[in-house]
């Protein structure tokens, strides 16, 4: 098994996750222009708000289901690997490491 960031940085590209920005990025807006709008318009202004923390709460509860989804599936291929020939090694390292500080080398 060989480590590739690819699927890692392919994430950042994926269109849920564009989307999400961008409305992370309305709702900026729309909290720096809170000031400016005029009374009769504030109401409507925060349901837009309320409505796009709403939408963004969805897609970060997609995105965790999605990543626990993941964890179970790499979980059930750790399972499968088997570790004996590298603890082996390891543990001969180590030996190797206290016979050597223990002949003062």
């Amino acid at each position: 098994m060989v480590y590739s960031p690819g699927p890692m940085e392919d994430r950042n590209d994926a269109p849920d996750r564009r989307e999400l920005d961008e409305k992370v990025g309305e709702l900026e807006q729309l909290a720096d222009s809170l000031g400016d709008v005029p009374d009769e318009e504030l109401v409507g202004t925060l349901n837009a708000a309320v409505e796009l923390l709403g939408e963004i709460n969805a897609g970060i509860e997609a995105r965790l289901d999605a990543a626990g989804t993941e964890s179970q599936e790499i979980g059930g291929l750790l399972e499968g690997v088997d570790f004996g020939p590298f603890d082996e090694a390891l543990e001969d390292v180590e030996r190797r490491e206290r016979a050597s500080g223990e002949s003062g080398v």
